[in-house]
């Protein structure tokens, strides 16, 4: 199922997923659609849970910011994020002023 932010699913309940959050320096890349690079996510201002398995669907916040700027899929687990610390961490599926959410309905 996709998760719109602009149709307000995700709005009315922000957190039917769990939450990850990217440094200041990864914004403008998970803007553009990159996917975001384990990096990002344990470099000082980023935030990630003990632990969510591989697959699992995220909401990716952003330092400094309320809400969230992407939904993800782990390509990794937490863990193998914080040990390995290099590749691809999360797959960005859908961000902000994307294609999804600029569609008219």
């Amino acid at each position: 199922a996709v998760v719109s932010t602009q149709s307000g699913h995700y709005g009315r309940d922000p957190n039917m997923l769990p939450k990850v959050q990217v440094d200041k320096g990864a914004i403008k890349f998970v803007l553009s659609g990159a996917h975001i690079m384990c990096p990002g996510l344990t470099s000082p201002g980023a935030d990630l849970p003990v632990e969510l398995p591989t697959d699992t669907p995220v909401s990716v916040h952003a330092e400094g910011k309320e809400y969230a700027l992407a939904i993800g899929h782990m390509k990794m687990s937490c863990e193998d994020i914080k040990t390995i610390n290099k590749g691809v961490g999360i797959d960005n599926v859908h961000y902000l002023n994307d294609g999804l959410w600029r569609i008219d309905l």
